[in-house]
């Protein structure tokens, strides 16, 4: 099957250089010469891992395809249905990969840059659908929508998300604000700060943040990163850094619970209290502000 995203690398390749003199015409420097060949071997990683990965995904939907409830056929209406079925998926998956220590290990990779431009769109996971992860739209099929379908969406939903990854567009139109994910509310996504830390995880229809509390409105420019950031522009340690703490953590487990915990719990916690979750971060902030 024709991969939507391969076909769009030259567009991609095009943007990018367009958005790289963009920024040294305006002296805004936003491109870091190692950080941006540390994006573009993350993606050219997952492309590659990918063409294995992606036929594996797809031969899961076909089998859950075979049980469909359904046959949806590919009426202009079942695309569009599945336009929004596809997002919502990708919105509680997003979600997850950030509550979830597990899938936060593949996806901790898109956020590991300080920088934000359209390189770090390309700066994707090596494991994210080796992990799984594909498993999260399996639901699709099984309801009656076409694995290619579903896997064409899939392309058309990061296809849409790559030109958001820019500091070069401020605000666009009120309207398309509410609706759309756009560049000032991806900007917050990417922010290491407390106020912002796991908000905007639409893809396409910011409209789910809103629906299910997750919005927060950008009302400053973010610190991009991690927390604690890992300070490497080795592609290797990019891609696996997150999942050796997992293996130390649940080996220095005192019990079962705290490994499961290290796994399966939020990104921070810990089991002496040494690290901090996101929701803790927060709360430690929102009193720092109430104390001022």
């Amino acid at each position: 099957m024709p991969n939507l995203i391969h076909y769009a690398i030259p567009a991609f390749l095009v943007l990018l250089l367009t958005e790289l003199i963009f920024s040294e015409l305006t002296k805004k420097h936003l491109y870091e010469t190692r950080d941006t060949l540390s994006s573009l071997a993350m993606g050219i990683g997952n492309v590659l891992i990918n063409l294995i990965g992606k036929s594996f995904a797809l031969a899961t939907y076909y089998f859950f395809w075979r049980y469909r409830f359904f046959d949806l056929g590919s009426a202009w209406w079942v695309w569009l249905l599945l336009l929004f079925a596809d997002d919502f998926t990708y919105y509680w998956y997003h979600r997850w990969s950030h509550e979830v220590r597990y899938l936060w290990a593949s996806h901790v990779v898109h956020h590991s840059s300080q920088r934000y431009n359209l390189s770090t769109a390309l700066r994707q996971t090596w494991t994210g659908t080796l992990s799984g992860g594909f498993l999260f739209w399996a639901w699709l099929p099984l309801v009656g929508f076409h694995p290619l379908m579903v896997m064409t969406m899939q392309s058309i939903n990061l296809l849409y998300q790559f030109w958001i990854h820019t500091e070069a567009i401020d605000r666009l139109p009120r309207w398309f604000e509410w609706i759309f994910n756009t560049p000032s509310h991806h900007r917050v996504h990417h922010s290491s700060e407390p106020r912002y830390l796991d908000r905007n995880h639409a893809g396409i229809f910011i409209i789910w943040d809103r629906l299910f509390g997750t919005f927060v409105p950008e009302d400053h420019r973010p610190t991009y990163g991690l927390t604690k950031n890992i300070d490497t522009y080795n592609p290797f340690r990019i891609a696996f850094h997150e999942w050796g703490d997992i293996v130390r953590d649940v080996r220095s487990a005192p019990n079962l619970r705290a490994a499961f915990l290290y796994l399966f719990g939020p990104p921070g916690w810990s089991y002496d209290g040494s690290r901090l979750t996101s929701r803790q971060l927060r709360e430690r902030a929102n009193l720092r502000r109430e104390s001022v």
